[in-house]
């Protein structure tokens, strides 16, 4: 009784996994001439623009703290 049940499951378990290898694609074996990743030398200088434009901003935001021209609102909260 065990030994014929084992043929079944053994022709079912090779359908089941050719069916799931029959989703298998391969791809190209040479990627596009896009490089994967950024060249060094180019995003050192972006995050040097970046380090320089937020020094300028706090620059900005010290200048205005320190000369006395803020004012602080408070506005009635609004109850829905």
């Amino acid at each position: 009784m065990r030994k014929r049940n084992f043929w079944p499951a053994l022709v079912l378990a090779n359908v089941l996994s050719l069916c799931v290898l029959s989703f298998y694609q391969t791809s190209p074996a040479a990627a596009g001439k896009e490089l994967p990743f950024v060249n060094p030398a180019e995003q050192r200088e972006i995050i040097i623009e970046e380090l320089r434009q937020l020094n300028r901003l706090v620059k900005q935001q010290n200048a205005l703290l320190s000369s006395g021209k803020l004012a602080v609102v408070v506005a009635p909260r609004q109850v829905p």
